[in-house]
């Protein structure tokens, strides 16, 4: 493993979530930090459960001018970015064909597959030039398994953003790019709160939790530049999914 102290990461959606997560185990790592999100003062109490260097730059990564302009200045004011960590991301409510409006699949196409495109695409050739740089897209298991769960805004979003994950490896692959899709399962995050039924504390207890998924992105900053992890789907072990076929599969044996 390497040491990433003092290296430059910038992480978007970094108001919670694995956002937050993310921000607190690099800053463990000694990273300096660019924090984005849409909310300043979310943004701000993140920035206070850190040490060391954090700069916070709203953004809303649908707006590609202003991704160019938030990705120019943390360039001219910090030399680079190491690590990008493309976390933004929504849901909605109503998100199944019956009720999505195509506002709503604007939005999550927007937000979770358009703006984690503009991140990479702003930062791809400072990376190339000084031939290091991880690009970490925090995708979803809707991003390999079709879901009526998340809706078909956000499981077409998440499959793409896998496909341009893998393209950035394929392109700049031979410039020491790496880049890696986490596909985490459920996580113990405020999206959560956008889910047609509610998910009660006690199953969100069981779930992944955003710690969990800072620890893997730190993990994946932390690894020898000359290895790729290309995706990486992480789910609790306390699987819901599964423990409903389990249930259905047991019931149906005993009886």
């Amino acid at each position: 493993m390497r040491s990433v102290a003092g290296k430059v990461g910038w992480i978007t959606g970094a108001g919670s979530g694995i956002g937050e997560g993310s921000a607190i185990a690099l800053a463990k790592a000694g990273m300096r930090l660019v924090l984005s999100g849409r909310t300043v003062e979310k943004l701000e109490e993140v920035a206070a459960k850190l040490d060391g260097e954090v700069l916070i730059e709203r953004l809303d990564v649908s707006d590609k001018r202003a991704v160019n302009d938030v990705a120019g200045r943390l360039i001219d004011k910090l030399g680079s970015v190491d690590v990008l960590v493309n976390s933004a991301g929504i849901n909605v409510k109503q998100r199944n064909w019956h009720n999505v409006t195509l506002e709503d699949w604007d939005d999550v196409i927007r937000i979770d597959l358009d703006g984690a495109f503009y991140c990479a695409k702003a930062v791809l050739p400072t990376m190339i030039e000084q031939r290091d740089g991880l690009i970490v897209n925090i995708s979803s298991w809707a991003g390999k398994h079709v879901s009526v769960v998340t809706g078909p805004a956000y499981t077409a979003a998440k499959h793409a953003m896998n496909a341009m994950n893998e393209s950035i490896n394929m392109e700049a692959g031979l410039y020491g790019v790496r880049a890696c899709a986490i596909c985490p399962g459920e996580v113990a995050t405020p999206i959560l709160d956008n889910r047609p039924i509610a998910v009660t504390d006690e199953d969100r207890a069981k779930m992944v939790q955003s710690e969990d998924c800072g620890d893997i992105v730190r993990f994946l900053a932390e690894l020898p530049s000359h290895v790729c992890i290309n995706d990486l789907t992480v789910s609790p072990t306390w699987n819901r999914g599964y423990v409903i076929q389990a249930e259905r599969m047991l019931g149906a044996t005993s009886r």
